[in-house]
């Protein structure tokens, strides 16, 4: 196709890719409180209270459990909320991100 000015118009077919997905891994710790991880799967992570509940006791189980997941930059921001409200209330609750 072509224009007065004799330009070619021409179609680049772009394929989009998806980002990767990562999740977001509370680990255990014999500090900090069962009730202090609900609340951050329910307000940081949005989780309703019964699947905080499920989270929080996967975590105390097994070792760890996954609040959640995201695309790497949203991870690393809830990391740094989560650390930065367990410093606050001195517990030494840790979480990591994991490839998916």
């Amino acid at each position: 196709m072509s224009d007065k000015k004799g330009l070619v118009a021409t179609r680049h077919d772009f394929k989009v890719q998806e980002p990767s997905l990562y999740k977001v891994l509370l680990h255990n710790d014999d500090y900090t409180s069962m009730e202090f991880v609900i609340a951050i799967l329910e307000n940081v992570f949005q989780k309703n209270s019964s699947e905080a509940g499920r989270i929080m006791l996967n975590v105390h189980q097994e070792g760890v459990g996954v609040a959640g997941i995201y695309t790497r930059e949203i991870c690393e921001t809830k990391v740094v909320i989560v650390h930065d409200l367990a410093r606050q209330s001195e517990f030494p609750l840790r979480c990591s991100v994991e490839k998916v």
